[in-house]
């Protein structure tokens, strides 16, 4: 199932405090970018950021799930409607985020 416009743009929309957060089009589904690394995304209309020890303690009780076949797990955001909540884990999340490997041309 691919999501649809409408989620994408509700959870754009729930995130938009965030300064620098964007989102791409990606093989069918959306990566969200703050600040310059891929901190997750939508997928099958279900929000998913990466897993970092920081976001587990704010998310304790949230499921693992995977975005797709082959990838590795992420935390299915259930707290989609409290703004505050997802600007404080998307600033938890950034913080132990790697940045993007400089590809080689």
């Amino acid at each position: 199932m691919v999501s649809s416009p409408e989620y994408v743009a509700f959870i754009a929309e729930q995130l938009s405090e965030l300064e620098q957060i964007s989102y791409r089009k990606m093989f069918g589904e959306y990566a969200f970018y703050y600040k310059g690394k891929v901190l997750g995304g939508v997928y099958d209309n279900r929000f998913l950021i990466k897993i970092t020890k920081s976001n587990q303690k704010l998310c304790e009780n949230f499921v693992q799930e995977l975005p797709y076949e082959g990838a590795k797990p992420m935390l299915l955001i259930s707290e989609v409607d409290d703004k505050v909540f997802l600007k404080n884990l998307v600033e938890v999340t950034w913080e132990e985020l790697p940045f993007p490997k400089k590809r080689k041309v």
